[in-house]
């Protein structure tokens, strides 16, 4: 039985735990390792860097244009329509998601 001092510990320490792997809702339940996987099969850093000088990390600007979760999936579902890269819309979620969690960290 808890205790309420262990009810509030217990409590903190899982509002702290999901603040560190906080997403914003439109990516809830999305596959980061499928993202992850879609990205180097992709080869998107490899084309961000042909674009931008350096690693191609530069492309990514969180101040920039791109200044919401949703902004973020919809350049994503770009890149899939323009280079007819025929994600599905879980797998194009799946890549903004590994984008937010690595660059943009929206919460």
């Amino acid at each position: 039985m808890l205790t309420p001092a262990r009810w509030i510990l217990y409590v903190l320490f899982a509002g702290m735990c999901a603040g560190l792997h906080a997403q914003p809702s439109i990516f809830h339940g999305a596959d980061l390792k499928l993202g992850q996987k879609l990205i180097d099969e992709n080869k998107c850093v490899e084309c961000h860097a042909s674009k931008v000088p350096g690693d191609g990390s530069a492309i990514y600007k969180p101040k920039g244009r791109i200044n919401t979760a949703g902004l973020l999936r919809g350049m994503v579902e770009q890149c899939n329509t323009e280079l007819n890269m025929g994600m599905f819309p879980e797998e194009v979620n799946a890549v903004a998601a590994v984008l937010n969690k690595n660059y943009y960290k929206f919460k």
